[in-house]
């Protein structure tokens, strides 16, 4: 299946050291990318165990710092065929309470880091005329939950961002998309992975009764990084089990 081979390309995968980003990191390098894992720790990074992956640590939610650590790689090692803009985090406190500072952090690192890095890649791709950027977006993009409403408002940018990205850039030979899971046992969800209450609803709410596999992730990512998307544009794929799908 030669449109699904990612032999020769070389994809950036940010928020990379665990959960959702190291298993698409994983997943991409099975289908023959070369992977550069991402991450503010660089010791962190540096304990990651996937062979013949790179390292470049830096903070995406500085634009100049992202800009300049990607326009290093570029110069010194080469080109980023693929952008997965994985990182994020989860605040959870009801609305009337939620703190000012927790909903700021929110905004730079669930949509402001995927305009600081998805700006960054985009002027090299731009330049090549080619290039995929893949946006984690999340089931909250199109649903809500009590508790993580400035949460939601992000993940619902991030898809919005996407298509702007695609309106912008698509002429310009890049495919613009968006993955986004519905619950999956991560850290980013291990609250609600030993919450038995939450897990009972979540697994009755689930038209596929359970919670998702982030291996279950990585078909989405090589399709949306590879030949076979290449004239889907400012799409948002929802990987949920069902839940976007009914009442």
């Amino acid at each position: 299946m030669g449109m699904f081979d990612l032999g020769g390309k070389r994809a950036l995968v940010t928020g990379s050291s665990q959960g959702i980003g190291l298993a698409l990191a994983r997943g991409l390098a099975e289908a023959g990318a070369e992977v550069v894992l991402n991450g503010r720790d660089a010791e962190k990074l540096a304990a990651v165990d996937l062979p013949g992956a790179r390292r470049l640590a830096f903070d995406v939610t500085d634009h100049a710092a992202a800009r300049a650590a990607v326009d290093g790689f570029e110069a010194e090692v080469g080109a980023i065929d693929i952008l997965v803009n994985n990182a994020g985090m989860q605040h959870r406190a009801p609305l009337q309470d939620f703190p000012a500072d927790a909903f700021q952090r929110l905004l730079q690192v669930n949509i402001a880091s995927v305009f600081n890095v998805g700006q960054a890649c985009a002027r090299h791709m731009i330049a090549r005329g080619a290039g995929k950027i893949i946006n984690i977006a999340s089931v909250q993009t199109a649903l809500a939950r009590p508790g993580i409403a400035p949460y939601t408002a992000t993940k619902g940018a991030v898809a919005n961002l996407t298509k702007g990205m695609a309106t912008d850039w698509a002429r310009l030979g890049l495919q613009c998309n968006a993955i986004a899971p519905g619950y999956f046992d991560t850290p980013l969800n291990a609250a609600l992975v030993a919450d038995p209450a939450f897990c009972d609803w979540l697994e009755k709410r689930t038209p596929a009764g359970r919670w998702g596999r982030v291996e279950e992730l990585v078909g989405a990512a090589v399709f949306l990084a590879s030949g076979a998307s290449s004239f889907v544009n400012g799409q948002c794929l929802f990987v949920d089990g069902g839940v976007t799908a009914c009442l």
